[in-house]
């Protein structure tokens, strides 16, 4: 069975003729975006269903990005914790997180569309690496839009984006941080769209991209539930979390679970948890749950983790909390500078802080017996930590 086969159309199937799941998702974007839109999803549905473009993907996830990661056993953290602990180990993809699976998946269909040109927001710097990377790999155009506060926090990956060949334009508007780079990069889409793809980075945004991401990024869960049955004797895990900024790494992995018995929590921020003190609005070209005020005007979020620092959460993942298919929880960014170290000391893996909200989660979910002993627990480590490395040395003292 390819790791890219669809699962029935109640489990994280197609979402509705609207572009939505539930309430939430659908296609808000100016008269002038609209059929970019539609290209873009009439192209999406084409490619998906063609067993070349499939294959070319499929062999570029293997030969370029290093699929499939592995699923590593945790037995120190497991034997700290009274649970037992699996990695799917998406900090060993290339790049070094799971942004690649869906930025080599939409750099061939722009490709296939006839656009050579690439524009990209990111936080962390993850996605805007990842889609360096793949306009260089296929010989595209690339800018990427970043806010200047993660830029600063970031500058390694800025470095990294240009040494690719990428040109970054830092973003001053608003907070300055990842829902103001999404503002700039569609922005430049709306003015650009004949020659330009805007590769998106999450389960966020106007319909086709909450489904489309996620699509590309279930090759992580399917993978997972394929070695996790190999590793437990043809059991599923107890609990899947995963973090949960916009949250594809985590619509990724229940993608490949949601079907089982298995307990499904995804992780945001405390500040920028849009699942426990959002209320529905429309930004960005979704309808999904969002920080705001009295007035309906976006707040701003906070997170030690530039890539979860934004007000909001896909739709997808608004519609699983609302049919209770999933449960949502937040980490205080002192809990994520423990679970970085804790992870660090006893397994040799440093996290990025985003992944190290989901350890964080984790530890205080055995602590308090929330996760009783015995329990198995798979947990998406979405990046490695190189790049917060100093950001936390600063932070530590």
């Amino acid at each position: 069975m390819s790791v890219h086969d669809e699962v029935p159309a109640t489990s994280m199937g197609r979402p509705g003729g609207d572009g939505r799941f539930g309430e939430y998702g659908g296609r808000f974007v100016p008269e002038s975006l609209v059929p970019a839109c539609v290209e873009l999803a009439d192209a999406f549905e084409s490619a998906w269903s063609d067993p070349a473009f499939r294959a070319r993907l499929d062999g570029l996830l293997g030969s370029y990005a290093g699929r499939p990661t592995p699923v590593t056993e945790c037995l120190r953290l497991s034997r700290r914790l009274g649970v037992r602990v699996l990695l799917k180990r998406e900090d060993l993809a290339h790049t070094g997180s799971h942004k690649i699976n869906n930025v080599l998946g939409q750099a061939l269909l722009a490709e296939r569309m006839g656009k050579r040109r690439l524009v990209a927001e990111t936080g962390a710097g993850q996605h805007g690496v990842a889609s360096a990377t793949a306009a260089a790999l296929l010989g595209l155009e690339c800018v990427v839009y970043m806010g200047a506060v993660d830029v600063q926090r970031q500058a390694l990956n800025v470095f990294r984006m240009e040494l690719l060949g990428a040109e970054v334009r830092t973003v001053r508007s608003g907070s300055r941080t990842l829902k103001d780079a999404v503002n700039d990069a569609l922005r430049d889409w709306v003015a650009s769209v004949e020659t330009t793809h805007y590769c998106l980075g999450s389960v966020m945004g106007p319909h086709p991209y909450p489904y489309m991401v996620r699509q590309f990024q279930r090759v992580v869960g399917e993978e997972a539930r394929e070695q996790c049955r190999v590793l437990l004797g043809g059991d599923d895990p107890d609990v899947v979390v995963a973090c949960v900024g916009g949250g594809s790494n985590a619509a990724g992995t229940f993608a490949g679970f949601v079907d089982t018995r298995a307990e499904l929590v995804g992780v945001e921020a405390a500040g920028g948890a849009a699942l426990g003190n959002g209320l529905p609005g429309v930004v960005h070209g979704m309808r999904s749950l969002f920080l705001q005020d009295e007035a309906g005007q976006i707040l701003e979020a906070h997170s030690i983790s530039a890539g979860l620092d934004y007000p909001g959460i896909g739709p997808e993942h608004a519609h699983l909390a609302a049919i209770g298919r999933a449960r949502y929880h937040a980490v205080g960014d002192s809990e994520v500078l423990d679970a970085f170290r804790l992870l660090a000391e006893t397994e040799g893996i440093i996290p990025a802080l985003e992944a190290a909200h989901a350890v964080a989660w984790l530890v205080r979910a055995a602590g308090s017996g929330e996760l009783t002993p015995g329990t198995t627990v798979l947990l998406t480590m979405s990046g490695r930590g190189d790049k917060d490395v100093q950001q936390v040395k600063e932070m530590l003292g």
